[in-house]
């Protein structure tokens, strides 16, 4: 563990930054940690990404799987540990909370065509594959406590079934709604729902949060049966990927291991070892899979260990241990 630390370590700025923070446990006000942020702020990468963020919402979310939009980049923004007391994130997350809706949500910019419900018109509008993350970045952020965050979070909270999250969307989508039965939790947006109630103390152990984790880990446990709204868990889902952006095994375990009591499930153990059986000699991780809108990162290419996705795996076991 020691040698592998030592590589993140040496690697980049980000993933440095956060194996301070993560694995080391180390005191965000040490000097040690104040200047692998310093680098990390100043990294050319960083700089593009908040540069980016300041354009919010940049254009129509179009789709929920394009991991190059402004919703995902907001989130890994969130995932490197920026704050609100960061140049421009304040900025950026006052733009984020501008467009709240009456229910709680906060709003991205979309369009439904009259031929899926909608109008064809640009609006303002919220759904369960988006509106989590929102509420999740603006957590990491630094705003948990702030009224408008909680409220998002608590509506949330309250759209949950026995058996998770279902797909649903604000009013302004019209009758839009996944390709699936309706009674079905939506895999994803039960994902990222368990991802946002996760960063506040009062809902991590709530029973919409158990409803959640236990939809989640019956969907491995039966994933060569069940495939709601055509989310599979098969070969592509089980391939090593980042960042977290949609429905994959690593996503998966860093949500689900957040949550103590999952830590002794045999569903959760079976699914973690099918990623660490891609663990290479030295205990690092090279990604299977990437997304073409982050090839310039360290975990945008499939030749050699990535020092982010390997850190991300290191941080799912650590919780494990």
């Amino acid at each position: 563990m020691d040698s592998i630390n030592d590589w993140l370590l040496s690697s980049n700025p980000w993933t440095a930054y956060r194996t301070r923070r993560d694995l080391l446990e180390e005191p965000e006000n040490t000097a040690e940690v104040q200047q692998a942020r310093a680098k990390m702020l100043a990294q050319p990468l960083v700089e593009s990404l908040i540069a980016d963020l300041l354009l919010w919402p940049g254009g129509i979310l179009t789709s929920h799987k394009s991991a190059g939009t402004a919703l995902h980049k907001l989130v890994f923004a969130a995932d490197l540990g920026l704050t609100v007391n960061d140049p421009s994130i304040a900025e950026i997350t006052a733009r984020v909370m501008e467009h709240q809706s009456a229910q709680g949500p906060f709003q991205t910019l979309g369009k439904v065509s009259p031929a899926y419900g909608g109008t064809g018109e640009e609006v303002w509008a919220w759904a369960l594959c988006d509106a989590p993350s929102l509420v999740y970045a603006l957590a990491k952020f630094g705003l948990r406590d702030d009224s408008r965050v909680r409220a998002a979070a608590a509506y949330l909270a309250g759209l949950n079934f026995e058996n998770g999250w279902h797909c649903t969307v604000s009013p302004e989508m019209g009758n839009w709604r996944g390709p699936g039965c309706k009674e079905d939790p939506c895999p994803y947006a039960n994902l990222i729902t368990l991802k946002a109630l996760a960063q506040f103390e009062e809902w991590r152990e709530s029973t919409a949060v158990h409803n959640g984790v236990g939809a989640a880990l019956a969907l491995w446990e039966t994933r060569r049966q069940s495939h709601p709204y055509i989310f599979y868990m098969g070969t592509d889902f089980c391939k090593l990927k980042a960042p977290l952006v949609w429905y994959d095994i690593v996503h998966v375990l860093e949500v689900l291991t957040q949550f103590a009591w999952t830590h002794n499930d045999p569903r959760l153990h079976s699914m973690l070892d099918a990623a660490l059986t891609k663990a290479d000699a030295n205990g690092t991780f090279t990604p299977e899979s990437i997304w073409q809108a982050w090839k310039a990162w360290d975990f945008g290419q499939k030749k050699v260990p990535s020092p982010w996705l390997t850190l991300l795996i290191q941080r799912i076991l650590k919780r494990m241990q």
